[in-house]
This record gives C-alpha cells, sequence and structure tokens, in this order.
C-alpha cells in the first residue's frame, strides 16, 4: 500500500499570512464539515477589538488590551490547546474608540514585532517576550495617531521592519535586531497615517513597497526608500485595505465609504516609473470597505459592495463575474483561501462559510456557527489545519483539517 506523504504546516508569520496576500498553502483541508461543525479547539476571552493572530511553529501571537488594568500586551500561546506561554504587558490608557485592538504582529524566529494603538513599535524575543527594543512613532517621525487609533500591521523581511509613518516620513525600514533606520521615505506629499498596511511587489522589475494615503496610492523603493511613483487617488474618511500588486505592471486599490475602486497600470522605462489609469469604479460602483481583496486566477474575490457584503468576484477589468446576492450576506467579514476554498465570516453574526474557490459563481461547501457578533471583523490566521478567528471578545481556534 502507498504511503501517503506527511501534511506539511505552514507558518502565518504576520497580517494576510507569509507572503501578504491572504492565501494558505496547505492542503488536506476538510470539504465537508460535521452536522456540529468544525471541531473547537479551543477558546480565550480578549479584549475589545479585532486584533487578528499570527501563527509561527506552532505557536499563536495576538495583541490584547485590558481595560480594567489599563494595559496593553501581546501574547504567546501553544497552538493545539491555547495555552499561554508568555506576555509582555504595558501600562497604556486607550479608551475605547469603536473597540481599541486592530493589528497583526509579525514574527519570525527571533523576533515578535507589534504595534500599539498608538503607534509605538515594539520589538519582543521570540522565546521569552522581553522587550528587545521599541520605538514610538509620534515622538520620533511626528506621526499622527489616526482615527479609531492605528491599524496598520507591520511588514517582516528577512532583514527588516517595514512601516508607514506620516509626519517627517512617509515609510521607514528598520533593522530588526536593533530598531535602527537602514532608509525612511522623506515626507515631500504630505503624507496622514491611516491604517492602511504596507505591502511588498516587485513592479516594472524593481522591488517596491506599496502604500496609500486619503489622498494616492505610491511605490516606494525597496533598496533606499526612494519615491518611485505616486498616483493621486482621493480616499474618504480613512483608507484600510491595503494595495494589491495584481502582476507585474498593475495595482489594485479599494477603500470604504463608496471609495471606489481603482486599477493602476504602472511602468518602467530606464528608471522612469510612470502610472496610468487601466479603470476607476466611483462610488456608485464597487468597493472593499475593510478587508483588502484576494487575487485568484486573474480574478479578484472580497467582500464589498455595490450592495453591502455581498461576497464577490470580480475579472480585471472591473466587471462582476459573480456575488453571494440572494444566498449570504457578509457585511465586513473577513475571509482567506486554502486548499482551493474561502473561508468567509459573516461580520452581523460570526457564521463561518466555506465557499469552492471558482470564477463560475457561489458555490457554498458548508457552514458553522463558530463566533457570535457583532463586529466580527478581525483577520483569520491558518497554520497546521487549525484556523484562528475572533469576535469582539473572543478568540477561537478550530480544526479545519480533521484528525
Amino acid at each position: 500500500m502507498a504511503l501517503l506523504p506527511a501534511l506539511q504546516a505552514e507558518d502565518w508569520p504576520q497580517f494576510r499570512g507569509a507572503s501578504r496576500d491572504n492565501v494558505s498553502k496547505e492542503i488536506g483541508l476538510l470539504r465537508k464539515w460535521p452536522a456540529g461543525g468544525p471541531k473547537v479547539l479551543w477558546t480565550i476571552p480578549v479584549g475589545q477589538g479585532y486584533a487578528g493572530a499570527a501563527i509561527v511553529g506552532g505557536r499563536v501571537y495576538h495583541n490584547d488590551y485590558d481595560e480594567a488594568k489599563g494595559e496593553w500586551g501581546v501574547f504567546c500561546r501553544n497552538l493545539t490547546t491555547g495555552k499561554e506561554i508568555w506576555r509582555y504587558t504595558e501600562p497604556r490608557k486607550i479608551r475605547p474608540n469603536h473597540a481599541i485592538t486592530r493589528t497583526v504582529p509579525a514574527v519570525d524566529a527571533r523576533f515578535v514585532f507589534s504595534m500599539d494603538p498608538k503607534c509605538n513599535l515594539y520589538a519582543l524575543d521570540v522565546k521569552t517576550g522581553k522587550k528587545v527594543w521599541q520605538k514610538d512613532l509620534v515622538a520620533v517621525y511626528k506621526a499622527r495617531i489616526p482615527p479609531w487609533y492605528n491599524g496598520q500591521n507591520p511588514l517582516i523581511e528577512a532583514d527588516r521592519i517595514v512601516v508607514a509613518t506620516g509626519g517627517d516620513a512617509v515609510l521607514v525600514a528598520l533593522d530588526k535586531a536593533t530598531g535602527k533606520e537602514l532608509w525612511k521615505t522623506p515626507n515631500t506629499i504630505n503624507a496622514i497615517l491611516s491604517h492602511v498596511s504596507v505591502m511588498p511587489a516587485t513592479l516594472g522589475g524593481v522591488k517596491q513597497y506599496l502604500y496609500a494615503t486619503l489622498e494616492s496610492v505610491m511605490g516606494v523603493s525597496a533598496k533606499d526608500g526612494k519615491m518611485l511613483w505616486n498616483y493621486p487617488r482621493k480616499f474618504n474618511v480613512a483608507a484600510a485595505p491595503s494595495p494589491l500588486a495584481v502582476d507585474a505592471s498593475q495595482v489594485f486599490v479599494t477603500g470604504p465609504y463608496d471609495a471606489g475602486s481603482t486599477l493602476i497600470k504602472v511602468s518602467n522605462a530606464g528608471g522612469a516609473f510612470k502610472t496610468d489609469t487601466a479603470f476607476d469604479m466611483k462610488n456608485n460602483e464597487w468597493n472593499s470597505e475593510v478587508h483588502t481583496p484576494i487575487v485568484y486566477k486573474g480574478h479578484f474575490f472580497a467582500v464589498g459592495k455595490k450592495k453591502r457584503g455581498l461576497f464577490t468576484c470580480l475579472d480585471f477589468t472591473g466587471k462582476k463575474v459573480w456575488d453571494s446576492d440572494g444566498k449570504a450576506a457578509f457585511e465586513l467579514g473577513s475571509f482567506l483561501l486554502a486548499d482551493g476554498m474561502f473561508y468567509v465570516l459573516e461580520g452581523k453574526t460570526g457564521m463561518l462559510r466555506l465557499l469552492e474557490a471558482n470564477t463560475t459563481g457561489y458555490k457554498e461547501l458548508g457552514a458553522a456557527q463558530v463566533l457570535s457578533g457583532e463586529d466580527v471583523w478581525g483577520p483569520m490566521a491558518l497554520s497546521d489545519g487549525k484556523l484562528v478567528l475572533r469576535d469582539l471578545s473572543k478568540m477561537v481556534c478550530i480544526d479545519v483539517r480533521g484528525r
């Protein structure tokens, strides 16, 4: 009898996973759930917020806030049991402003990097939780804390952490071990910090970082922080979803509050970058309000609107291929792609739906009431067949592989 190859666990080390694309490479996941839904491995209470998890080496890392103690913290837990391994806490006075926590740590073999609601960036020892260094973006770079607090998730790479600051700089790259500044992008465009997270891309053959503000979308050189291009585009009230590299020459960006969506063509002629508009969907068309879309098989997938909360498939011209109208409404719920399936949360109810990932139509494979409403908006994380997700007051881990 032939032996099946062992299934390998993939880490989920930061916001939207290792490649920042919200796609897991895990396989062998259940395509049909038991009548009661996937097995719940553990449940823990958390402070009010949307702060999702990172998973590395069988450990879960997440941010939290204890209102009774006035403490912000980073926690490390066992992925299988939820048992706490260590915690780092800091006294912080933070009043609820449409909840409190919003961000996902970035983790590697040595460090945990975390940003608190008031724009402090911490580097912690991954084994012990001991603080290695700290940088206050408000004090150092004159950053302005965004409305509803910081929603930016730090980007981790081999030798650096990259974050947006506003104030004196648009973006900064920091040495992981010391916090020393490797470079910064001078803020000549008066960029103000919003809730967008920095995204990696290679466009026109040049490695760069994508970022967006309420006024524009931009590409910054990974080598030295030079602004390579800046595409003017206004967004309303707040910028939340991150710019998304579609391929080697196109960037998709969308935003909340009827901001619409834009596909930008980026070209490089001898080091001089140029941008053009492929399409621009205005406020009476489609947009994703909180979560960055997923690119899969030449299409965009996201919870969005014209009609609010529909899980939607769009082609690269911006044309709707299908949506969940008449079948399910997801409000501002999150989603994740793994093993040819989408896991999609209903933002008002906490119902988790399993959908077949295809470009032909909405096909539901299963549904389970794993959380409770309201405002179930936090991002998910998946590793070793274990899906970690949360609502406003609790975090749960469910087995989606089946043992």
